[in-house]
């Protein structure tokens, strides 16, 4: 009986050492989550190379050595667009307010309004921005490759773009 008493001591000692062990070794697997406070975002005009019209840029989080893309909202005043650029690595926009366009160097023009969500591939041209009458807010989650999120072209003109 006694035997069977240390027995059992010994086992549970080992059970609670093992189970203390795999919750240390788990915390050191799993990392913080990382918290960016509105506070904390960064804001800034979109500036004149890359836009026509008035934009402001708010930047919600950065890539990382994990989650190779960032997020940023970016609202567009009634008219204003970016450049032509590309994404090297694509990029999602979700609509979060108002009425847009994208457009794409074959010439299509597509309306894009609230809860619309675009993914454009890696490596084509394209443009967006807000319609002419209404401000345009979007979400957009960019990917970087190479260290780069977006190749920046010249501006679009109202003959570089036709509507099909």
């Amino acid at each position: 009986m006694r035997l069977s008493v240390i027995f059992l001591s010994l086992y549970l000692l080992i059970s609670t050492f093992a189970y203390v062990g795999q919750a240390f070794a788990a915390e050191k697997k799993d990392p913080t989550q990382e918290i960016y406070p509105a506070e904390s975002h960064k804001f800034f005009k979109g500036p004149e190379d890359w836009f026509t019209g008035d934009v402001m840029v708010e930047i919600v989080f950065p890539a990382n050595n994990t989650a190779r893309y960032g997020g940023a909202y970016v609202t567009f005043q009634p008219g204003a667009r970016t450049a032509w650029h590309l994404h090297p690595a694509g990029q999602h926009m979700i609509v979060t307010a108002g009425v847009g366009l994208t457009g794409t160097r074959d010439g299509k023009i597509v309306t894009i309004k609230a809860g619309d969500a675009v993914w454009c591939p890696p490596d084509i041209d394209h443009w967006h921005g807000a319609t002419p009458d209404a401000p345009m807010t979007h979400l957009v989650l960019t990917g970087v490759l190479d260290g780069k999120n977006v190749i920046w072209k010249e501006k679009v003109t109202v003959s570089s773009i036709s509507r099909k």
